[in-house]
């Protein structure tokens, strides 16, 4: 058995059996060093110099990955928290709620408030990828507040975890703007010509638009699966361990605007600059202290809060960072597709399938497809030659089975993000209700669609 087969599957096993995710991931990176012939240490010759990485070594490396992603994480938190402490998701809510009593046809009013929301958020999800590229950040904002509108509507958040999914995922592995230009333009088409074949004149939509239907089609799959109402108790996001409700401020108008005026500060910040969520939240937070929103104690009450509600996704995200070192430094990503193509010898079919599961194995266990990309891109397009799959029909089968995967991984944003925003209130398990929904509607689509694209185009 391969060692990343065993350790995705031991890492899935696990989250499954209900150990922690972070668990989960650890010990999956340790099995399958171990199983690849890693020494726990380094092994080091007389010189000094490092024979062979071990498993502590590797997976220590590459915690410090995730430390950057973990903060911007605790920095989003505390801006979210800081959001609510403002009372402007209580206004939005109260809002909602309001027209929903006063609507003379209760049943069509609730489904009306009810598909409106939803697309709404598909909506953001969509422009956090291109238009506002803030990628997950727009959802401990908007999420939150809405969660009692979604109870009073008896909405099943396996629904609209899917709803978010399917934005992050299918714009940039559709659309070659913003984060989609980085994926579709600079990492695939990229990647594949440095590995040998001429992708001039391609038209990277026509290669994912066949995987994109299939995203598709699990989105409104999902729409059915999920139409009956679940009922969730009215719970109110947790402040200062359960701080009496006469001890909030009240909402008032100023506090709104304030809260948004520090939502544009956080936007802009993130349009400016590269990689600046930490910056954008850090100043949104201080808006709130500036115009006196919050005071120096509140501040500090509000920013632990923060912290708090997003120290679980932080810590996934920097044990998955480890996991992902692990797999590299195994060597047997490489090894794990040659042995594949030789089960299927030369069927193009079978081999067309092959790359994709494996494909959607390593995105499962790193997280990420950006960083999927690079590691299976050298080793399948001279697969995909070899095999006589069209230029065309390669751009589908390599940038698919980068992103199969990301929709259903424990470790991705496209699952940590929903969970974040539908668990503030502690009432949205992250592996049943954010990864295994996310996996059936869409890993499973974007796999038959992959394929069929291999064939055809």
């Amino acid at each position: 058995m391969n060692a990343v087969v065993i350790a995705v599957i031991v890492m899935l096993v696990l989250s499954l059996s209900r150990v922690h995710v972070v668990l989960s991931l650890t010990v999956g990176a340790f099995v399958g060093g171990l199983v690849a012939g890693m020494p726990l240490e380094n092994v080091v010759d007389a010189a000094g110099n490092v024979t062979q990485s071990g498993i502590i070594p590797v997976f220590n490396e590459g915690l410090k990955g995730g430390a950057r992603i973990s903060l911007s994480y605790a920095m989003l938190g505390a801006f979210a928290m800081a959001i609510t402490y403002s009372g402007l998701p209580q206004q939005l809510a109260g809002g909602i709620i309001r027209k929903l009593n006063g609507s003379q046809d209760t049943a069509k009013g609730e489904s009306s408030v009810k598909w409106t929301l939803l697309l709404i958020i598909l909506a953001m999800g969509i422009m956090s990828q291109n238009v506002v590229p803030i990628h997950i950040a727009f959802i401990p904002m908007i999420i939150p507040p809405l969660l009692l509108v979604f109870n009073r509507l008896n909405v099943d958040r396996r629904l609209v975890a899917c709803v978010i999914t399917f934005g992050l995922v299918t714009t940039y592995m559709f659309l070659p703007y913003g984060f989609g230009a980085i994926f579709l333009n600079d990492i695939l088409l990229g990647n594949i010509k440095s590995a040998g074949m001429d992708v001039k004149g391609i038209s990277v939509m026509h290669a994912m638009a066949i995987p994109a239907l299939g995203m598709v089609a699990g989105l409104l799959a999902a729409f059915v699966h999920y139409r009956k109402s679940r009922i969730y108790q009215t719970n109110t996001v947790d402040t200062e361990d359960n701080r009496e409700a006469s001890e909030q401020p009240q909402p008032s108008a100023y506090r709104s605007l304030v809260a948004a005026v520090a939502i544009g500060v956080c936007f802009a910040i993130q349009l400016m600059y590269e990689d600046s969520l930490v910056l954008g939240a850090m100043l949104g937070f201080a808006v709130f202290m500036m115009l006196g929103v919050m005071n120096r104690d509140a501040a500090s009450d509000v920013f632990g809060e923060g912290i708090k509600m997003m120290a679980m996704v932080g810590f996934i995200m920097i044990a998955a960072q480890g996991f992902a070192a692990v797999m590299t430094a195994t060597g047997e990503i490489k090894p794990l597709v040659e042995h594949s193509m030789q089960l299927f010898g030369g069927n193009k079919g079978m081999a067309a399938f092959a790359m994709l599961f494996v494909g959607l194995l390593v995105t499962m266990g790193i997280g990420s497809s950006f960083s999927t990309l690079p590691i299976i891109t050298a080793i399948y397009v001279p697969l995909c030659i070899s095999l006589g799959f069209s230029p065309l029909a390669t751009v589908a089968i390599v940038g698919t089975a980068g992103a199969l995967g990301d929709a259903g991984s424990p470790a991705s944003d496209s699952t940590l993000g929903p969970t974040m925003g539908l668990n503030a209130d502690g009432q949205h398990d992250h592996i049943r209700d954010s990864v295994i929904p996310t996996f059936i509607h869409y890993n499973i689509p974007l796999m038959i669609a992959g394929w069929i694209a291999a064939m055809v185009l």
